[in-house]
């Protein structure tokens, strides 16, 4: 019970965090049911579902930028004094200081444009960064899904032994308040003492407390399970399932398989990190490829206003060019910029040397929870059996009043230790096959 007690005062710590989205359902639920619910309601899940359709978009945007940009503007402009010269000087004969302007007193000049990018490597490389962006966070929503898997079954598991600790003792409850109704009818009979009766009362009610206690505290652990599902810590849920049949469908887990990185989505999604940083190395290594673009632009130009009369002019222009930029220096911040890139990558590099380890070490500690748990529920296994032996011949004299109710008292105590230490025993080894699936990527 003690380590019961740890893990709900765990689960606890994770409740007052953040706001969740409310949903209905009655039903009991099995951890499948839960890992399901959380799967279409937990928000983050629903964050890694926009960060995907992010990355469709950003695919999109980049694209966008190698295609015929096309663009329309309109600019009018009123001279509130021209600019000019006086006509004598242009040698007119007879001509006096009286300014001769070369520009009409309003300008309309509308005009239409359109851009093309022929060759650019960062474009390319954009592209492809945006692709690898994608992957990274399929992968991430990979993650997530298994953070999110996890966590429910963390949660759910804890439930599920309370659970099965309240109906070992609701039953031990009921066979307590037979024997202390028969101990009564034997002691008003004048064949047991009123110690007898006050034993068994006590033991009863030690066992009602417990039942109580242990009630209490399946309401905080159920209400992290909500939490992890993404459920609104209010709504009412009842589980279904118990260790036993957990126990069952966790028995595919293989302690001896063999490790395989690429199994844990974490592991992968730092190989797609790695890919987008030396992507980085790629495109400030090659910054002296030119960007090579076109142009043409088209412009009704009106103007009016010469003289003193306001007629207008149409003048047309169009025009159609290349442009090719070529970077030949920039003071070393292209250098820099690979050179942190390469900073970038060798650190992926050791902190993937860093997950494979610990991952591997994840793996090894599962293993030999395994072997420890499996160990413990053969020695609690036989222990029980002997505690059950112990009681019924013990209430076997009692009954036959060659027993004293101390006796009784201590095997009955003895046996639900017993029963305990086995369930936590079967719990411990339950946990440890969920450990193996989950340090192995399979669960």
């Amino acid at each position: 019970m003690y380590r019961i007690l740890l893990q709900t005062l765990w689960l606890t710590g994770i409740l007052a965090s953040a706001p969740i989205k409310a949903l209905v359902g009655q039903t009991p639920m099995s951890l499948s049911d839960c890992i399901q619910y959380a799967g279409d309601n937990n928000p983050q899940i629903r964050i890694a579902q926009l960060q995907i359709v992010d990355a469709d978009w950003q695919i999109k945007e980049n694209k966008a930028t190698g295609y015929p940009q096309i663009g329309a503007s309109v600019g009018y402009q009123y001279f509130i004094q021209r600019p000019g010269i006086p006509a004598s000087a242009l040698g007119f004969p007879g001509a006096g200081d009286e300014k001769v302007a070369f520009n009409a007193y309003h300008s309309l000049t509308p005009g239409i444009s359109l851009n093309q990018l022929f060759f650019s490597n960062s474009y390319l490389i954009a592209l492809r960064a945006a692709k690898y962006y994608r992957a990274y966070v399929e992968h991430q929503m990979a993650v997530t899904k298994r953070e999110i898997r996890n966590a429910v079954t963390d949660a759910f598991l804890p439930a599920l032994l309370i659970s099965d600790n309240l109906t070992i003792l609701d039953k031990n409850i009921g066979n307590l308040e037979k024997l202390l109704s028969d101990t009564k009818a034997t002691t008003q009979a004048g064949f047991a003492e009123q110690l007898d009766v006050d034993r068994l009362e006590l033991s009863l009610s030690n066992l009602r407390a417990e039942r109580d206690n242990l009630a209490r505290q399946r309401e905080v652990v159920v209400n992290a399970l909500k939490f992890a599902m993404g459920m609104p810590v209010k709504q009412e849920i009842t589980l279904s399932g118990d260790v036993q049949k957990l126990m069952g469908e966790y028995a595919n887990a293989d302690p001896n398989a063999e490790v395989n990185f690429s199994d844990r989505p974490e592991y992968v999604q730092l190989l797609k990190s790695r890919e987008l940083s030396a992507l980085q190395i790629e495109l400030n290594s090659k910054t002296w490829m030119p960007a090579v673009s076109g142009f043409i632009q088209y412009q009704p130009g009106f103007q009016g206003g010469f003289g003193n009369d306001n007629k207008w002019f149409f003048i047309p222009s169009a025009v159609a060019g290349l442009s090719i930029n070529v970077p030949i220096w920039d003071g070393g911040a292209a250098k820099a910029r690979r050179e942190r890139a390469v900073v970038g990558v060798q650190t992926i590099d050791a902190q993937k040397q860093i997950l494979e380890n610990a991952i591997t070490l994840e793996v090894e500690n599962a293993r030999k929870q395994y072997l420890n748990a499996s160990e413990r529920v053969k020695s609690r296994q036989k222990n029980l059996d002997l505690a059950q032996r112990i009681y019924n011949t013990t209430q076997t004299k009692y009954q036959a009043g060659v027993g004293s109710s101390f006796e009784l008292v201590t095997a009955e105590q003895q046996l639900y230790a017993e029963q305990q230490s086995l369930m936590q025993a079967q719990y411990d080894l339950l946990t440890a096959r969920v450990a193996i699936k989950k340090a192995l990527g399979t669960e």
